[in-house]
């Protein structure tokens, strides 16, 4: 089977860009598909994480984020311009490739694509959860939104990545499916949870709320005078995070993106999650995995469909930030409590293996590749 994958670039060290990099391996190796990944900004960039040398990876030099250096009637004019070369540099490669099925991984481009697709299936993956993705604010966010609804009636399918989310996707009529992230788990030794360390790791921006951890490790560290908080990410707010850090002097360090994040979870005994909101959360699976447990905010829709509340992990109500303090206090104070929680989690976590998940993105591919081949 050929499998056309369409991204703006695998440039960062970000969630989506492992779980693609993860399949797109998996595709080749375990399947033997063709699979081609067509990016519109990766520029000189490398890829940060490893990627199979069977997977066909080529750019098509849009550079969509530079009609931001503009203001006005020009970024819109620019912006336009991109669109355009886009699509017909698409169309193109789409003649050249002749993929059985395309898969976006992003809402933004999904107009483009239905115009130049042909009959190929499109899949499209919500990275985001619905009602993000078509926010409308402003007269251009509605605009943008309105295009989004029209290209997704023309897709085959909308992939969600838990329940909830895939209820608010029904609700505009599409064909949804749920299939899980898939998740790169730990294969080698397990914490201990005695080391005195929590650690979170995500992007350092208003989703994931990392200043939420440090105004929770406030109320906490005057009890825990001997524990640390490792914040591990890169982003728009990473002086911010480094400023508050400096100045409170509480055992909070903020580090750059890991290759080896497995062996920090192993060396800590807690994971945090603080995001407003989360299609999956990746690194929740990922630290479970390594035998930590897991407190998290119980935001739309990520963490309730991957943790059990008291078992391997805590869920807090949305925003109630004593209760975080309170439960967070909770495990710090109890190595038992941190150590049973932990097993539970590493059994738990298995949920999302490529095992399990990869055989659910191949069964889809072949039912619509079957459903759209042209008749003799």
């Amino acid at each position: 089977m050929r499998i056309l994958y369409i991204f703006r670039s695998l440039a960062i060290w970000g969630g989506i860009e492992r779980v693609l990099v993860e399949k797109m391996n998996h595709l080749v190796a375990l399947y033997g598909d063709e699979v081609y990944m067509l990016t519109n900004s990766q520029g000189d960039h490398p890829v940060p994480y490893a990627l199979d040398e069977r997977v066909h990876l080529e750019d098509m030099d849009i550079l969509f984020h530079r009609q931001y250096r503009y203001r006005g009637l020009r970024r819109l004019w620019d912006g336009y311009q991109r669109t355009r070369l886009f699509e017909k540099r698409l169309y193109e490669q789409i003649l050249r490739i002749q993929p059985d099925v395309i898969v976006c991984t992003t809402a933004d481009p999904v107009y483009s694509i239905v115009k130049v697709k042909g009959k190929t299936p499109l899949v499209v993956e919500s990275h985001s959860i619905c009602t993000r993705t078509l926010g409308e604010a402003s007269l251009h966010q509605r605009y943008v939104a309105y295009l989004l609804r029209k290209g997704l009636r023309k897709a085959a399918c909308v992939v969600a990545l838990t329940e909830g989310d895939a209820l608010e996707w029904h609700k505009l009529g599409l064909h949804v499916e749920v299939i899980p992230d898939i998740v790169h788990l730990n294969e080698g030794a397990l914490s201990e949870c005695r080391n005195k360390h929590v650690i979170f790791v995500g992007r350092f921006d208003y989703q994931k709320r990392p200043q939420e951890i440090i105004r929770i490790w406030q109320q906490v560290y005057p009890k825990f005078p001997d524990w640390h908080l490792d914040i591990y990410g890169e982003g728009e707010q990473c002086g911010l995070l480094e400023q508050m850090a400096q100045s409170l002097g509480m055992n909070i360090h903020v580090h750059q993106p890991t290759g080896e994040i497995f062996d920090r979870y192993r060396e800590s005994s807690i994971l945090v999650s603080t995001s407003l909101f989360e299609p999956f959360g990746l690194v929740i699976p990922e630290a479970m995995s390594c035998g930590l447990p897991v407190i998290a905010y119980d935001c739309p829709y990520g963490p309730a469909s991957m943790m059990e509340d008291g078992k391997d992990g805590l869920l807090i109500p949305n925003d109630d930030r004593k209760s975080f303090a309170d439960q967070l206090s909770l495990l710090m104070s109890d190595e038992n409590l941190r150590q049973q929680m932990g097993r539970y989690a590493v059994s738990s976590a298995q949920r999302f293996s490529a095992a399990l998940i990869m055989p659910k993105w191949r069964q889809l591919f072949e039912h619509l590749s079957g459903l759209f081949q042209p008749e003799d």
